[in-house]
């Protein structure tokens, strides 16, 4: 009976999940200045009798719900609630009123859907042993991310937390379905950063000059035998440059060029001794050609490792909750995700909730600016949160 009960208020609780997301789509906040969409959580967490505490770790809020003998076991749901620096084109009446600014990754969804799911796990909370904590995490679209900080804050503590469960929408899936993979599910990220330093000049006497262009070029094709000759052959790598900035002219060879990217990977050794590679590839071949690189990488998030055991009875749960049907089993993704900190933590479940509908023209992908879900799914996310977050709970 539990099922029907959950799918009863969530239903019932639907339009107001579809106006909490509206409004918070509507004002996003970009990363570590969460300030108000902070303030509207709090709210709504008020409102429906949740306690909480504010401004943990920056912009973060912790809500606790306590069930029977609380101190049983203690399950989290995370969202995150930070928003993209992109301009909205999808002319929708709720559209961003923020310019550069846009919810283009799905917090929104996210954040209204763990309130709904907070509200039904705390109106059952007489029908349930343990503890359910929520996070309302800042900051995951930015480098270090807000997870670090909610760590170092003490969230999987007091009580401590057995196992956590995140959820992030995917408009490649169906609106209905869930996506779920244990093991290592997303790769790690860090950020590559390169500025070779020469003597520029006047393009037409290059036996004068170091060719910083030319250098950079080099260094760039140099660095792809990372991935094609020394990767592990069965480790997935990315190790991809979307910057390379030659400030100089048709005629002028700059003193400086930068070059940026990005390094992925699924092997933490692996990432370490990957790392070092480029920085000695970059430096040397640089300095064979007279010049300088200065190379500085950013480590971002590690690998998301979705713990087998949680990653199961999450995925059973789903099954109960959507029917086999709806369940998918997800390939590796070489995106991150800073829900990997979790991850590497404690046992925890990343799931990935389908938000598409192409009879809709709801097909846009994530971080591009005409980016939109099937609001539909949000009553599905909702009470599939607190369902898993019950299931969990029982074992």
């Amino acid at each position: 009976m539990v099922i029907p009960r959950i799918k009863e208020r969530s239903a019932r609780y639907f339009r107001e999940t579809v106006n909490n997301r509206r409004h918070l789509h509507q004002y996003p906040e970009l990363s570590f200045q969460e300030a108000k969409t902070a303030e509207f959580i709090a709210a709504k967490l008020t409102e429906y009798g949740i306690s909480f505490t504010p401004n943990v770790a920056g912009h973060g809020i912790v809500a606790v719900i306590e069930g029977q003998n609380p101190t049983d076991k203690c399950i989290a749901l995370r969202a995150d609630i930070d928003a993209l620096p992109l301009n909205e084109h999808t002319h929708l009446p709720y559209s961003s009123a923020h310019n550069g600014v846009m919810h283009a990754c799905g917090h929104d969804a996210h954040t209204a859907m763990l309130l709904t799911a907070a509200r039904i796990l705390f109106e059952m909370k007489n029908h349930f042993n343990g503890t359910i904590k929520l996070i309302f995490q800042h900051a995951e679209e930015k480098l270090p991310g807000g997870a670090l900080g909610m760590l170092a804050a003490g969230v999987l503590e007091n009580p401590a937390v057995s196992c956590m469960i995140g959820l992030h929408v995917l408009p490649e899936l169906e609106s209905g379905k869930a996506g779920f993979r244990p093991g290592p599910f997303m790769a790690s990220g860090d950020e590559i950063n390169i500025r070779v330093h020469g003597k520029g000049g006047h393009a037409a006497m290059p036996d004068q000059i170091n060719d910083t262009v030319l250098i950079a070029s080099q260094i760039v094709v140099g660095l792809q035998q990372v991935v094609s000759r020394m990767a592990p052959p069965l480790v997935p790598t990315v190790l991809s440059f979307g910057r390379l900035i030659a400030d100089g002219a048709h005629n002028v060879i700059p003193n400086e060029v930068l070059i940026q990217g990005t390094f992925r990977t699924f092997d933490e050794n692996w990432r370490k001794k990957g790392k070092e590679l480029i920085v000695n590839i970059a430096q040397q071949t640089a300095a064979a050609a007279g010049a300088i690189a200065e190379v500085t990488i950013d480590s971002g998030y590690p690998v998301l490792i979705n713990d087998p055991h949680t990653t199961t009875i999450a995925t059973s749960a789903a099954a109960e909750f959507l029917g086999n049907e709806n369940i998918v089993i997800l390939d590796q993704r070489m995106t991150t995700e800073d829900f990997a900190w979790y991850s590497q933590k404690v046992p925890a479940c990343f799931i990935r909730l389908g938000t598409g509908n192409a009879s809709k023209g709801i097909t846009a992908g994530l971080h591009t600016p005409t980016f939109d879900i099937d609001e539909n799914s949000l009553e599905t996310g909702s009470g599939l949160l607190a369902w898993i977050a019950l299931k969990q709970l029982d074992n």
